[in-house]
């Protein structure tokens, strides 16, 4: 009779459920905040490295021969810009930063891409330029992902990486 009395009694049911519960609401917490700076991050990354092709895009024809890198000063000027909110020195715009790779590139874009039916109009402001055709200027960075709580948990980020490309057709401002 006491036996069935144990199946019986509900007393206690609510924080047995809880207790099952409980591990997989704090995991679904976790990931939800981990993966929100995750995103908050690539944004961050994206955003910069478009700021950077602006103001590489914005610079002097002088600086671009067509040759795959813009001049140094250019180069340095947009990978600090990428880094940092401001110009000369302000504070970096992610934590991990240290190990990140940015990369500043130009191409010139001819009248005739190769393929018999697609052209390119880049007259204008390109036509009388001695480069053989319109610079344009590509930005690139690899900045690897620091968690900001995954590392309490097992989860170092190790590996994973926050990338981000941007183009600008330079203007010669």
């Amino acid at each position: 009779m006491r036996f069935l009395a144990i199946f019986r009694d509900r007393r206690g049911a609510a924080a047995a459920e809880m207790a099952l519960v409980a591990p997989l609401l704090c995991a679904i917490l976790i990931g939800s905040v981990e993966l929100g700076h995750f995103m908050y991050n690539e944004h961050i990354l994206a955003k910069s490295v478009r700021d950077g092709a602006r103001y590489a895009a914005r610079q002097s024809f002088a600086n671009y021969d067509c040759s795959g890198e813009p001049s140094t000063t250019v180069r340095d000027n947009t990978r600090e810009l990428v880094q940092t909110m401001l110009l000369s020195g302000g504070d970096d715009r992610m934590v991990n930063w240290a190990a990140t790779t940015i990369t500043v590139h130009e191409r010139c874009v001819s009248t005739v891409t190769g393929t018999s039916n697609i052209t390119e109009n880049v007259s204008g402001i390109y036509d009388e330029l001695a480069l053989g055709g319109a610079p344009v200027v590509t930005v690139s960075a690899t900045v690897p992902y620091s968690p900001v709580i995954g590392a309490a948990f097992g989860f170092s980020g190790v590996g994973l990486n926050l990338n981000a490309s941007q183009q600008a057709a330079v203007m010669g401002i």
